[in-house]
């Protein structure tokens, strides 16, 4: 953007960009935005970079994505190569032993499978020398008089940006700032699940074991020779339980209660659960809005298109979301106006079909009734080869365009 000074010199000032969110699709969109030309602040609410050791899939488009950031290298090093899928019935017996891609839809020597924090690191790792980061820090408000967007930070301080970008997560802050409650762009998919580490005293090395009964589930991920593991704990609730998300009591007495009968491993993974002080839990829920922007904010990522873990590729849309955000916001000029336009044209046929996954992850991992958790178990013991090399079409139904540098 050119502007004239004081003294009549022609002078070029950067766009200036904030972006609520320093998880995966706030530092990718940074690192997009900074080689366009933009001059980019990223605010996060957590001290520091998060981390996170549970595992994420880099699949199709994505992976294009990371390999122009000069990250895929390093990325295939840290892929954590998980080789076996065990299903297991009530009684802790086993019904299925498969590799993961056969229900993943992935393949193999391709696509990646990484520990969260791995990723998150890269990503921070490759743009925290050109960008400027506010940890421990948040919006407070938002305001659009027309020129730009006026940012009161609740650590203080007030400044004026041309764009905001909600990369906050699937419960986004920027999202209810500007477009209101959750509730009406929220899809529950009926589950509830808790995510938390234990000590590996099982065993088990770049595998998961899972156990089912109908409309709930217990499962533990070993993702390498580590002496750690992550549990999962998943159940059926047509309702999110919203007195649980933010009161860590009330979710503990919840998944109690709901895996009080369970077996396997079941009694002491609550055991576990009551002794950790790293619990996520959450509804099994997407994101699905009419638009994604309105005036000067915008949302990538879970913010504005959450397809929920059944799919496999929240972590997927949410590296192609950002390069394509910053790809039109570049094109345009740094016209915000036509750029979201743009990338919302242009990106939510290919979000859409992702979303529509949701099906087939739901049927295969979480039946609700003994009546599908047996067809769906005579399903899995038919499935003894792993199948050609053909990733489902979703996960690579867009190609990517070059991100010019800003005009």
């Amino acid at each position: 953007m050119t502007r004239i000074d004081p003294t009549g010199t022609r002078t070029t000032q950067r766009r200036t960009v904030l972006i609520s969110g320093a998880g995966i699709a706030g530092p990718a969109l940074a690192f997009w935005l900074n080689r366009a030309g933009f001059a980019v602040t990223v605010v996060e609410k957590a001290a520091t970079p998060r981390r996170g050791g549970y595992p994420v899939d880099v699949r199709g488009t994505a992976l294009e994505v990371v390999r122009r950031m000069g990250l895929l290298p390093h990325l295939r090093e840290a892929h954590i190569d998980l080789r076996r899928l065990t299903f297991l019935d009530g009684e802790g017996d086993t019904v299925a032993s498969l590799h993961p891609h056969i229900i993943s839809g992935g393949v193999a020597g391709q696509d990646l499978e990484v520990r969260r924090g791995d990723l998150s690191d890269a990503l921070y790792a490759a743009v925290r020398d050109d960008v400027e980061f506010l940890f421990h820090d948040s919006i407070g408000t938002l305001d659009q008089p027309g020129h730009g967007v006026d940012v009161t930070f609740r650590g203080g301080g007030t400044r004026t940006f041309d764009m905001v970008i909600g990369a906050d997560g699937a419960h986004s802050p920027t999202r209810e700032s500007v477009f209101g409650a959750e509730d009406p762009f929220h899809r529950h998919l009926g589950y509830c699940f808790a995510v938390f580490p234990l000590p590996n005293t099982f065993g088990l090395s770049h595998e998961t074991v899972m156990w089912n009964i109908p409309g709930r589930a217990a499962a533990l991920y070993a993702v390498g020779e580590t002496d750690e593991v992550h549990a999962f704990l998943n159940f059926a609730h047509p309702r999110p339980p919203f007195d649980a998300f933010h009161d860590a009591g009330a979710r503990r007495r919840l998944l109690s209660d709901v895996f009080a009968d369970g077996g396997w491993e079941v009694p002491g993974l609550l055991a576990a659960l009551h002794e950790s002080d790293d619990v996520f839990f959450d509804a099994v829920g997407q994101i699905r809005m009419p638009r994604w922007s309105s005036g000067r904010v915008a949302l990538v990522g879970d913010a504005a298109y959450a397809p929920s873990f059944l799919t496999g590729q929240g972590t997927s849309l949410a590296l192609v979301g950002a390069y394509m955000l910053a790809g039109s916001l570049a094109a345009a000029s740094g016209d915000h106006a036509a750029g979201f336009a743009a990338y919302e044209r242009d990106t939510r046929e290919f979000v859409t079909l992702n979303q529509e996954l949701v099906g087939e992850g739901r049927a295969t991992l979480f039946p609700t009734t003994p009546e599908a958790l047996e067809q769906r178990n005579e399903r899995l013991r038919r499935l003894s080869t792993l199948p050609s090399a053909e990733p489902r079409p979703a996960h690579s139904a867009l190609t990517l365009p070059e991100v010019p540098p800003m005009a």
